[in-house]
């Protein structure tokens, strides 16, 4: 018998659209599928979805007594055990809910906070979570033990001994992570620091970097695995792949590549992760070309695209040059045009549809004068050997008369051996 996966909750969904708060902050349709999708991918079952429209939030329990009153029954009728908002909410707002519908209440960015904490894999990859996983909590230190203060108050009447160890204990909670905020802060600069010393010796052997940055679930793993066989798992799912993969790239016979999958964008992406995430998302600002990867078979894809590039302004990242890749066009509905232009390139990284005209763009944009050439190097300039072997791709070396030596070089590298060249070939 097949083994089926547990499922961890059962969730009731609940989105709040208001004229008050600000567009990227409502709750729609589109934006509650993509929460159920989130749920699915946290291994929990979406069992009913509430939309409400309010002029404004309430400030205490956010959607309003008589709604709360409406949720709370739904869950015991049909035993949910979680509901999940897809609006942010503050503290307090998160305790009473938590209190007056009878189950545990989380909002979007803790769900993707949690996501985020199965996912990632590499060392890296779970201090950054972890560091967004405590200044999310922070904040939230006084709502958890609100209790233990109000029994006490200031009036001396609450139950004797209750006041100083609520106070002593919310305070040795917020220095303990305040600790852990800044140890793990000191980590990513350790990783920050390994990540610039690989990138100059990138640069030093003059190696472009390719990132592909784009939605979550958008099929830049897929992509990956086509062009470098890479065998990331690549699942139809959010969130699917969190740590940073690079590999080698042979866009052509003069050109190699370093080509970097980056973690997936969402609409209302935790701050908290942006900010954690920029050890990664950094490589954006040194990548020589972004592959800006869209699932245009998605009826809300240019909202997506829309979503990565402010992500990418806000990443310092929005001069680069950029190739816009459409992909899963082959699950688009015939007849339907796409954009098209210099920049623009529709594939499908699952079938390799469009993938050899994505390699030639992405040789023509990063064409900086690399040629295959034939030196003759006469033996008291063997010197130059070692040279060629540090910062350029030498491809085979023949001892006769002079050392014979065919190699790939960029053009610094030309300047140092132009006078033993034979020919080059770009």
């Amino acid at each position: 018998m097949q083994k089926t996966e547990e499922i961890r909750d059962r969730v009731v969904l609940v989105g709040l659209s208001s004229p008050v708060l600000k567009k990227e902050e409502n709750a729609d349709e589109g934006t509650m599928e993509e929460l159920a999708a989130l749920v699915e991918t946290a291994g929990a079952e979406t069992i009913g979805t509430v939309l409400q429209n309010r002029p404004s939030p309430d400030p205490r329990t956010f959607i309003g007594e008589g709604k709360v009153e409406e949720v709370r029954d739904f869950c015991r009728a049909n035993g949910a055990t979680m509901v999940i908002f897809d609006n942010d909410l503050s503290p307090s707002q998160m305790r009473v809910l938590t209190e007056s519908l009878g189950v545990q209440v989380l909002d979007r960015c803790g769900l993707i906070l949690d996501i985020f904490a199965q996912r990632a894999r590499t060392r890296e990859g779970r201090l950054q979570v972890e560091l967004a996983q405590y200044q999310y909590l922070l904040p939230r230190l006084t709502g958890m033990w609100t209790h233990l203060e109000r029994q006490a108050g200031t009036s001396g009447k609450g139950p004797i001994g209750s006041k100083g160890p609520g106070e002593t204990q919310l305070e040795t909670d917020r220095r303990h992570i305040h600790r852990k905020i800044d140890k793990l802060r000191e980590d990513l600069e350790d990783v920050r620091r390994v990540r610039s010393t690989q990138r100059q010796r990138r640069q030093k052997n003059e190696i472009p970097v390719v990132a592909i940055v784009g939605y979550t679930n958008a099929g830049k793993s897929t992509l990956l695995n086509r062009l470098t066989d890479a065998g990331i798992p690549a699942n139809n799912r959010l969130f699917d792949t969190l740590d940073t993969t690079s590999r080698l790239l042979t866009v052509s016979d003069t050109l190699d590549v370093v080509l970097s999958d980056t973690v997936g964008f969402i609409r209302k992406l935790p701050h908290q992760l942006v900010e954690a995430f920029k050890a990664t998302l950094e490589e954006l600002e040194y990548a020589d070309l972004l592959l800006h990867v869209v699932d245009v078979s998605n009826p809300e894809w240019k909202l997506q695209a829309q979503v990565v590039d402010n992500l990418i302004q806000e990443l310092g990242a929005g001069e680069l040059p950029r190739i816009e890749v459409y992909n899963k066009s082959d699950r688009v509905p015939v007849g339907e045009i796409l954009p098209h232009g210099e920049d623009i390139c529709a594939i499908s990284a699952k079938t390799g549809e469009g993938v050899d005209r994505l390699l030639e763009m992405i040789d023509k944009r990063l064409d900086k004068g690399t040629r295959r050439v034939t030196l003759h190097l006469p033996y008291d300039k063997g010197g130059l050997l070692d040279m060629l072997y540090r910062e350029a791709k030498v491809e085979a070396v023949e001892y006769g008369q002079t050392i014979d030596v065919t190699a790939v070089c960029g053009p610094k590298t030309l300047g140092q051996v132009e006078p033993y060249l034979e020919k080059a070939e770009g």
